[in-house]
């Protein structure tokens, strides 16, 4: 497989991203509401009347877990609660327009783009999309390569499309270091950041410049679109190649298993929209939107005033710390970081902007997709982007936790409480994937008795959760991201040892070369899941045809169906492992014709 594989893509256009309706808002408020009342009434049921006396440990603990399961949606309910798009408005046109000093002259953009080890043939189509811009009047746009690998083939294509290269002797701060070296060696009053393989639209100054028509607007962050997601092919195409008609006339099994429409589409759940669409865009009612690295544009002013302040403030510190009040010669200085140097730059920037009360910086989010990137094409790849991701967050959630940080909105703290939440479900989120499990080995339940009772507190509140969470996403995947939280649970509770351990999170760009071998590796923990789930499973079918006492009827219906929910969401990454890219190119190209390290270093953080 080539590295140029992304070529077959270019003609896919991004999604529609439009607003939600007045009538779909009061729909998703409604079910809302419904669902918190009938949460609460589920719970109060469960702690007062529902605990099983034969077995209060397990009990406590599973009801423990929904518990903080409820809370963790109240949370996300309060983070997607209304859509408050920020007026778009024209690219300022004097520097007057843009809130920056001086009267005269250009307004500066510069548009960086980092690679460490991405091959020439992945990054010369963003140089060229950079190139492309259309570019406002009285703008001044400079193109430059951040090239922390140091390489001669870099430095060659750079000089041929005529953009500026920018390299290093070492990688200190990795990414976040290589843009600290390029706003050192730049002057625009703007910065586009973007990855290797970002590819920017000719719009995306026309479109985004506008918002900062307001002073206090820090950054601008667009959408992510993965336009090389593969789309896969019919089920009775992919049957009809594998096994005949016996195979092919199996493709409602298939959908039904999978819990996908078609076979080998978005195998590693790469699909932003969710997020994106949902959950950035619903932030941006209190300037809250995260800052998300590549396809941002940043107000230098704001970066580098931020830089200072928290320069300042741990100068003094390391001063106290050193019994005097001001720095000595011996004390080590304290780096300027316009970004800061850690794993997770990006959040890191939303963080410090959104706590600095005296500036009262906020971020915009724009609603339409203005880039193309590309997403992860093997397991290597898509573990090695989430352990960085959650080490990154649990990092920053332990260490320098913006809740409890003074100067910030009570609003925003309940957004990053929201992602916090997500990541901290790690802790209980094992407690309802293994319940059944136990309940089936041991024939201990967690519930007093399956009564019609039980029945009817449960069945609504699940229910209707469901159909709340389905309005609040517009037609969106649900699926795939609820079967991602579980397939990221192994990933996840690695990460937050290793980062209670004391151990750094690592910066490694995620790689972009598809067929990447050995991805059995990468799910020798869901595999054993599996397969203990699978055994408790038969064990508790066989316990229950023996008539064993506690494997009632109910019992064994109740926990044999989520001990099947759970197999399947477990099993989509066991899908991703079996994967290929070379099948999936060809079953898409099929498809369309007949239809019309991962680990951490061990420098303490």
């Amino acid at each position: 497989m080539s590295e140029i594989y992304f070529r077959q893509f270019e003609n896919r256009t991004p999604p529609a991203m439009p607003a939600m309706s007045r009538t779909q808002e009061v729909r998703w408020h409604f079910l809302a509401g419904m669902s918190v009342a009938i949460g609460l009434w589920y719970l109060v049921w469960r702690w007062g009347t529902s605990l099983n006396p034969d077995a209060w440990w397990f009990s406590v603990i599973v009801a423990s877990a929904e518990t903080l399961f409820f809370l963790g949606t109240l949370l996300f309910f309060y983070d997607i609660w209304r859509e408050q798009d920020t007026p778009q408005r024209l690219p300022p046109s004097t520097r007057n327009e843009a809130q920056l000093d001086g009267e005269h002259g250009p307004i500066g953009v510069d548009v960086f783009i980092t690679t460490y080890d991405e091959e020439c043939a992945l990054v010369a189509p963003s140089i060229v999309a950079a190139n492309n811009l259309i570019v406002p009047d009285n703008i001044a746009v400079r193109v430059y390569l951040l090239d922390d690998g140091n390489r001669t083939g870099m430095a060659k294509i750079a000089k041929e499309f005529g953009v500026t290269y920018l390299s290093r002797d070492t990688n200190l701060g990795f990414k976040a270091g290589n843009l600290r070296n390029a706003l050192f060696q730049s002057r625009g009053d703007f910065v586009v950041i973007c990855d290797a393989d970002t590819r920017l639209f000719p719009t995306f100054l026309q479109n985004t410049l506008g918002y900062f028509r307001d002073p206090k607007a820090a950054w601008v962050q667009t959408p992510h679109w993965f336009y090389d997601i593969p789309e896969g092919e019919r089920w009775e195409h992919w049957g009809a190649r594998h096994g005949g008609r016996f195979l092919a006339k199996c493709s409602y099994f298939f959908r039904f298993v999978s819990g996908k429409l078609r076979a080998g589409a978005d195998p590693f759940l790469s699909d932003p929209r969710v997020f994106f669409d949902v959950i950035q865009r619903r932030r941006n009612r209190h300037g809250a939107s995260f800052c998300c690295g590549a396809g941002s544009i940043h107000r230098r002013e704001a970066v580098f005033e931020q830089a200072m302040k928290r320069k300042a403030r741990d100068t003094r510190a390391l001063a106290q710390n050193f019994g005097d009040s001001s720095p000595s010669a011996a004390m080590p200085c304290v780096p300027l970081e316009p970004y800061r140097f850690h794993v997770s730059e990006d959040i890191y920037t939303s963080i410090l902007m959104h706590a600095d009360r005296e500036s009262n910086w906020i971020s915009v989010y724009h609603p339409n997709v203005e880039a193309r990137m590309l997403s992860p094409w093997s397991m290597k790849a898509w573990a090695s982007q989430k352990l960085k991701y959650a080490g990154g967050t649990f990092d920053i959630m332990l260490r320098d936790n913006p809740i409890f940080q003074r100067g910030m909105r009570w609003q925003i703290k309940l957004h990053y409480a929201a992602t916090f939440g997500s990541y901290l479900s790690v802790l209980w989120a094992p407690v309802l994937l293994l319940a059944p499990a136990f309940a089936l080995v041991t024939g201990l339940s967690p519930i007093a008795a399956f009564t019609p009772a039980f029945f009817a507190h449960f069945l609504p509140a699940i229910l209707v959760s469901e159909l709340a969470i389905l309005a609040a996403c517009k037609g969106h995947d649900i699926g795939a991201g609820r079967a991602l939280g579980m397939a990221s649970l192994p990933i996840n509770l690695r990460a937050l040892s290793l980062v209670l351990r004391g151990k750094k999170p690592q910066f490694p760009p995620t790689s972009k070369k598809p067929g990447e071998s050995e991805g059995w590796r990468y799910i020798r923990a869901h595999l054993v899941l599996l397969g203990v789930l699978a055994f408790a499973g038969v064990f508790g079918c066989v316990q229950g045809l023996w008539g064993e006492a506690g494997y009632g009827t109910s019992m064994l219906w109740v926990n044999l169906f989520w001990l099947a929910w759970n197999m399947s969401l477990l099993g989509r990454l066991a899908l991703a492992a079996l994967w290929r890219p070379d099948i999936a190119i060809a079953a898409a190209q099929i498809s369309k014709g007949s239809e019309t390290s991962d680990d951490f270093d061990t420098a303490p953080v």
